[in-house]
């Protein structure tokens, strides 16, 4: 018989990189903070910055620093416009990227909004042992990449493998 895991809570952060956005106006932030929790996840802090890379960089440098947190899920900034700059803000904090991730997230989302999903720069990786999650702004695909990629990997009993179990030996 096999030992079943046990879930284990994760310490998160919530970046909303927006020109426009703000606490009263922010769903996809509002979403993703009730979606972690109703997981079962802490939200270790959220914060909104505007579409500027050194200021959201300074945000996410700080969260990956911190020992306390697990991971960062950042909405917003992962498209095409001029202002769009999360990709050239965050990759080059990774230490290691997780191609995946895009990858997936884009053919999941072919089958809700077809082609346009390829105008997606989402991406994920690992920063100094913290997950760092990068999607599009709106709330639709901050669901689809939570309730059908992320959810499942930062839940340890996910099989046959997940990031959550993963977390203890990331500084290996």
């Amino acid at each position: 018989m096999t030992a079943v895991a046990e879930f284990q809570p994760l310490s998160l952060c919530v970046l909303t990189v927006s020109d426009t956005r703000t606490a009263q106006n922010d769903t996809s932030g509002d979403w993703l903070c009730d979606a972690l929790r109703e997981a079962g996840h802490r939200l270790h802090e959220r914060a909104i910055s505007r579409d500027d890379r050194y200021a959201m960089r300074a945000i996410v440098s700080r969260w990956i620093a911190d020992a306390a947190v697990d991971g960062v899920i950042v909405t917003g900034g992962t498209g095409f416009t001029g202002r769009d700059s999360t990709p050239e803000a965050l990759l080059p904090l990774l230490d290691k990227e997780m191609p995946g991730f895009g990858e997936l997230f884009r053919a999941i989302s072919f089958d809700e909004i077809g082609t346009s999903t390829l105008q997606s720069r989402a991406f994920a990786g690992l920063a100094n042992a913290t997950f760092v999650f990068a999607l599009p702004g709106s709330t639709s695909a901050c669901r689809t990449a939570w309730e059908k990629i992320i959810s499942a990997q930062l839940d340890a009993r996910t099989k046959p493998c997940n990031l959550a179990h993963l977390k203890p030996r990331l500084k290996e």
